[in-house]
């Protein structure tokens, strides 16, 4: 078994002080950054796991051992994260899975949220139609109805082999017995929040009681201290330390023996909706027992000789990522150079494109027409990039909209794990709070967080979410509707052939994450621990300007961008790209991002 562990060293710092024996590929120009040092990947003969956090990845890899399939693997990764990255792994969040069988058959599991049947369009909106700050993104009201579990049980269902109660047994046994806290999760315990106050609680009825859709209410709920195992009584918690969460144990012991019913009936359902009512949340027992995970048919595109495989709407990642691909296609971007001033200028220019169709077209496909089709064309994006060359100045984003010629509709805290098993069968999941520890609700007596999702649809038309991405009527609130996401689990072939696994958090930055991931193997021939901890770049149409990790770009590309017209924003390191790469002799390479606590294991 080999073990890769990445703790505590600022990623960022240590490429831009890279050695001068880093250099651009022979032959590009001089605006091209050093390619980033060559790190010593994971390799396994048989099976690997890649995921947040070592125990989920030890968890993974002991269910593979044990005879499971990647399926399997992927259910118990799922539970174990609830427990020890808590931060973004749940139960009482969502996500999507993209699996690619042995024998080549893929699919796609959509296990998204749901805003609750009391929701409506305008309920984070004062009497004024402005936006009550933080409504949509701290407290109970925040939360839309959890699809983590019952989406569980669906892949199981359909394609596990293990028993159920195995796979979810050593969660239990993680939450009971507890999780050494790293620095990363010290540091984010310690500076989070959790609503448990009266005082808290007080607050976000306010809040609610001056919207439309609250007016009228009698009075605030009754809302006292709760225990919490997030909060350590005394002093702040150090690396180190042990975190048990007996409340989560028993929870996920309902899971374990009981299924689906084990979440959404009984009683962690009782607990969840005494939950909504002391904090005034809108989840009712009919949002519980009607809420479906759905499978759908992945979106599939080429680029170059490979087929890229991912998730569909309400996803916004898969076909934004597929349109990505197909605009660049055209261009020599390893002749052109890594983040050279051309290839950044050309990326930049179809990612505003893409991401201005994003705002106008994507949301969830069972509330009306979304034009995928006509998104992913041939012609529609040749238009798209047409008169976009290397010699280009930037095209500010005002002047850029949504391709023209389409019907109209009529979605940076999330986590990824990536498993390739000894058969073959592959699984991208993503799986999300949204917001660092979701609404930061912790389900009293029954120990989970509660996701703050809610902010994922347009709270208001033209205004940004929390990750700054804007939204329009495709992506407005609706009772039972799925919000818009930018998770993007993918899956790419090569000539029939398993090629790549990979994904990652970080909301609006996870599709342009997810690309250069891509581009830094398929183009640059980077290995997987080298694309997933290269320096990165972002841009998302609006607000205009290229965000930028330190060591991403060359002094000469960053004089050369600005002349441009660009706005380059530094920004601290984002995502936690997960990758897996299958060699043409079966070897299996794994790349843990450097910028969390990942791990990949195999064997």
């Amino acid at each position: 078994m080999l073990l890769r562990r990445s703790y505590c060293f600022l990623l960022t710092a240590a490429l831009a002080c890279a050695s001068p024996a880093h250099r651009p590929l022979p032959g590009a120009p001089a605006t091209a950054a050093p390619l980033p040092p060559a790190a010593a990947p994971v390799t396994a003969a048989q099976a690997l796991v890649v995921s947040a956090h070592p125990e989920a990845s030890r968890i993974g890899l002991e269910i593979l051992r044990r005879g499971g399939n990647a399926y399997d693997a992927a259910v118990a990764v799922q539970f174990a994260l609830a427990v020890c990255f808590p931060v973004a792994g749940n139960i009482g969040g969502g996500g999507f899975v993209v699996y690619r069988a042995a024998d080549g058959t893929a699919g796609a599991l959509d296990f998204r949220e749901t805003a609750p049947a009391k929701a409506s369009q305008d309920m984070y909106l004062d009497t004024q139609g402005n936006v009550v700050p933080d409504l949509s993104t701290r407290g109970h009201l925040a939360a839309g109805v959890p699809g983590t579990v019952a989406g569980m049980v669906a892949l199981h269902q359909k394609l596990g082999k293990l028993p159920w109660r195995e796979l979810v047994q050593p969660a239990v046994d993680l939450a009971a017995q507890g999780v050494v806290l790293t620095p990363k999760e010290a540091a984010g315990l310690n500076a989070t929040r959790f609503i448990t106050t009266p005082v808290e609680a007080e607050q976000r009825y306010v809040n609610f009681a001056t919207t439309p859709h609250g007016m009228g209410a009698a009075s605030a709920p009754d809302f006292k201290e709760l225990p919490n195992a997030y909060k350590r009584p005394g002093r702040a918690w150090q690396p180190g330390d042990t975190i048990r969460q007996a409340y989560l144990a028993a929870t996920l012991g309902r899971i374990r023996d009981q299924g689906r019913a084990g979440f959404y009936q009984g009683p962690t359902a009782a607990l969840l909706l005494s939950e909504m009512q002391r904090g005034h949340g809108l989840i009712s027992q009919p949002d519980l027992d009607q809420y479906q995970p759905k499978w759908r048919e992945p979106v599939r595109g080429r680029y170059r000789q490979y087929e890229v495989i991912s998730m569909p709407p309400p996803s916004s990642g898969g076909v934004a990522l597929l349109q990505l691909l197909q605009m660049l296609e055209p261009y020599n971007l390893r002749q052109l150079g890594w983040h050279s001033a051309d290839a950044v200028h050309l990326i930049t220019e179809a990612e505003r494109r893409v991401y201005a169709d994003r705002a106008t077209y994507l949301g969830d496909p069972d509330f009306g027409r979304v034009p995928v089709a006509q998104l992913l064309g041939t012609k529609y994006l040749k238009g798209r990039m047409q008169g976009v060359t290397t010699q280009n100045a930037a095209t500010p984003s005002a002047q850029v909209a949504a391709g023209a010629g389409l019907p109209s509709y009529e979605s940076d805290q999330t986590t990824h794990y990536s498993i390739v098993d000894a058969a073959g069968n592959a699984v991208s999941c993503t799986t999300t709070l949204n917001g660092a520890y979701g609404s930061k609700v912790v389900v009293a007596g029954a120990g989970f967080l509660l996701n703050n999702e809610m902010d994922d649809f347009s709270v208001k038309p033209g205004v940004p979410n929390a990750y700054g991405v804007t939204g329009g009527a495709a992506n407005a609130i609706r009772p039972g509707k799925r919000m818009l996401s930018s998770m993007t689990p993918t899956i790419v072939t090569e000539r029939g052939q398993l090629r790549l696994v990979v994904g990652t958090p970080g909301g609006s930055t996870i599709i342009t994450s997810v690309l250069q991931a891509l581009l830094n193997v398929l183009d640059y021939g980077m290995n997987p621990q080298q694309a997933v901890a290269a320096p990165r770049l972002h841009h998302q149409w609006l607000p205009d300007q290229i965000d930028v990790e330190a060591g991403a770009l060359s002094p000469a590309a960053e004089a050369d961008l600005a002349r441009r017209g660009y706005r380059l924003s530094p920004r601290n390191a984002w995502g936690r790209v997960e990758m897996i790469e299958r060699k043409p002799n079966g070897q299996l390479v794994g790349g843990a991002d450097p910028r969390g606590d990942d791990t990949a294991l195999g064997y």
